[in-house]
């Protein structure tokens, strides 16, 4: 027996040799003779799982392939004893070889001289997953009752849960060995590791150092530590040797002058670090952290104070402000912050009576504009207001109705019928049949309610129009960061069904892509498969409160080129040239603007969607039955209507406060 111990001790000296000398690059099969006597383990499912990360340098990757060249020469490989398996990953797992791809050891080593580094990020969690669920089974070359050994080789932190899953693993039988190199980190690796940690744990300062642990794997797995034959007092490692033994320490110590006791080393304490705040070591290595309200940057080594604004619960109603360990909220110009400390509120100064306006006072936040009564007109103060019911004072010769207006009047005419050129009498126009589609922006700067006030003026255009199977048709598209058909022009034949479904239409929110809605409109909307007629004029009529976010030249473009009558309206922040751009020419007929949503009412009873044979041959027009055919006199009737509609908002206001005024005298 004691022969038999000395001829295995020769043979553990020749493998480490050969471990510790470095082969050629190519790593092919070595032909000592020494190596042919193999380690009799017997049967072990043993799988690699080989970290290939950008951070392993090329000539790194080289030494760890070597090193698991040296170890499989070590074993006993076969069908029958021990199966070799082989994973790396990055940021995904790649299977080299499974366990029952080779049987051979050249094959193997074959395998592994051929594996291309991955080089991404240290998804270590997804690959033992992978070894858990894919590699560990009968279809992949396990076999029941043989042990299930993994060896986890890595430089780096895990980019992803490893705990969890690692003991999931364990939990299944798998016995984990986690060696770290360089920058690899001790937590993750004791984290991943089977107990106990000494056997199983190993970190190492370089990839040139990694055969210590190729040796501890190879006496754990053959089961030959002649150390065990003699009280070695060594406190890490002991390493026996032909007649004797020494002890090392594990990595990250150093050996103490009784050539048995090992001490850390510790970086920090030595300043061998390049932390920018704080250093935490651990032996023989280090890892940098950041005081509290810092967090670590991607180079491990600096820091960043904590944005806790993009955290995204700050909940602050405008602006969120970020400081050292937390965030405060601040207000836009005009506004007051709120008890709450995140709400704010409009500095109305109408309501605190800090205005000088005789009549209207519009607030906006922080400031406040002037304007008159119906019938008025705001003199050059701005403040004052002038009596100018032209109407009343003057012989006007409309047929119908006359609107005064600042300085002047206009004549208009019932439903149905137009103004005459002479601008006095009137006249009537026969509708046309037309394919309409309606872009309507569902952005998220229109707001819920101001997207109810557009779903109201797409069913006064429907109103105004004749709809039917053989007459109008009406499709509507809704379009934000997408583009989505709420009904094609064949869905609906009537008026009351197209209102019904304009008002059960959801809004989408998200950004304005303008563009693509109408290549959507060109593309699929006046196509015959969604209802569109042959030698029907096709119209377009696109509604948005803002600049779009892609490019709307190329399709707008095609849009008229295939023959669409296009109109454009536009309501806040809708850019004009954008809206010129899409509307058909001239462009005082198919471009509409108004500054509020509350006013776009009137663009849809301005808006009749008509084909007068006599004047146009059958050219689609905006014809105006409450303007006159100028556009500066159109802008006129505009200016009216918003004078009446904000005589009508004081009117309410002065109601209630005549109501609260009564309220608190009861009080």
């Amino acid at each position: 027996m004691r022969q038999l111990c000395v001829c295995v001790s020769v043979l553990l000296v020749l493998a480490t040799l050969a471990v510790a000398r470095p082969k050629a690059a190519d790593f092919q099969l070595n032909s000592n003779p020494a190596l042919e006597q193999k380690c009799k383990s017997g049967p072990v499912d043993l799988v690699f799982i080989i970290d290939s990360s950008r951070s392993v340098r090329p000539h790194e990757f080289e030494t760890m392939r070597k090193f698991m060249i040296d170890i499989i020469h070590t074993l006993d490989v076969g069908s029958n004893a021990t199966r070799v398996g082989l994973v790396q990953y990055s940021s995904q797992v790649q299977n080299e070889f499974s366990l029952k791809t080779h049987a051979k050891l050249q094959g193997m080593v074959k395998g592994i001289n051929e594996i291309i580094p991955l080089a991404q990020g240290t998804m270590t969690g997804l690959a033992i997953k992978y070894v858990m669920n894919h590699a560990f089974t009968a279809a992949e070359g396990d076999r029941p009752k043989v042990p299930n050994v993994a060896v986890i080789v890595t430089d780096g932190r895990p980019q992803d849960r490893v705990a969890e899953v690692a003991a999931e693993a364990r939990d299944k039988g798998i016995e984990i060995y986690t060696v770290g190199v360089a920058r690899a980190d001790m937590t993750s690796l004791r984290a991943m590791a089977s107990p106990p940690f000494e056997d199983h744990v190993f970190l190492v300062e370089s990839f040139d150092l990694i055969h210590q642990f190729g040796l501890q794997f190879q006496d754990k797995l053959c089961g030959m530590d002649l150390c065990l034959e003699s009280d070695h007092g060594c406190e890490h490692l002991c390493e026996s040797s032909p007649g004797s033994f020494h002890c090392l320490c594990r990595p990250g110590y150093t050996l103490n002058k009784d050539s048995k006791t090992c001490t850390a080393i510790d970086l920090c304490a030595e300043g061998k670090h390049d932390c920018e705040q704080s250093c935490i070591p651990s032996p023989g290595a280090f890892t940098c952290g950041c005081n509290i309200g810092y967090t670590l940057n991607n180079d491990k080594k600096t820091c960043t104070m904590i944005d806790y604004c993009s955290f995204g619960n700050h909940s602050c109603q405008h602006e969120c402000v970020d400081v050292l360990n937390g965030y405060f909220c601040r207000c836009a110009e005009g506004y007051t912050l709120q008890e709450d400390g995140k709400t704010c509120q409009m500095m109305d100064l109408c309501d605190e009576g800090k205005h000088d306006c005789e009549q209207i006072c519009i607030a906006s936040p922080g400031v406040f504009t002037c304007n008159c009564n119906a019938g008025y007109t705001l003199n050059n103060d701005k403040k004052t207001c002038t009596n100018l019911d032209l109407c009343n004072t003057v012989v006007h010769g409309c047929e119908h109705q006359c609107v005064s207006t600042p300085g002047s009047y206009y004549c208009i005419c019932p439903e149905a019928q137009l103004l005459a050129e002479d601008g006095k009498g009137c006249r009537t126009c026969r509708s046309a049949n037309i394919d309409l589609v309606l872009l309507i922006d569902g952005s998220k700067s229109v707001r819920p309610q101001n997207f109810k006030l557009v779903k109201q003026f797409v069913n006064q255009v429907v109103d105004s129009l004749d709809v039917s199977a053989h007459g109008t048709r009406v499709g509507l598209v809704q379009y934000s960061s997408r583009v989505r058909t709420e009904f094609s022009l064949n869905m609906y034949q009537t008026a009351v069904d197209i209102k019904k479904a304009v008002m059960n239409v959801e809004y989408m929110e998200k950004g304005t892509m303008t563009g693509l809605a109408l290549k959507h409109m060109v593309e699929n909307s006046f196509s015959e498969a969604e209802g569109a007629r042959k030698n029907v004029p096709r119209v377009g009529l696109v509604f948005t409160d803002g600049r779009s976010q892609d490019d709307i030249t190329e399709w707008a473009k095609k849009a008229k080129e295939a023959g669409i009558t296009m109109y454009a309206v536009g309501v806040g922040k809708a850019v004009e040239d954008e809206l010129r751009e899409i509307a058909s020419e001239p462009h005082d007929k198919h471009f509409f603007y108004t500054t509020d949503f509350t006013f776009i009412n009137q663009i849809a009873e301005n808006l009749k969607l008509n084909i007068c044979a006599e004047e146009s041959q059958g050219e689609i027009e905006v014809k105006n039955p409450c303007s006159c055919e100028s556009l500066v006199e159109f802008q006129q009737a505009t200016m009216t209507t918003l004078e009446q509609l904000t005589t009508k908002l004081a009117g309410m206001t002065a109601r209630l406060e005549d109501l609260e005024n009564q309220l608190l005298s009861r009080k």
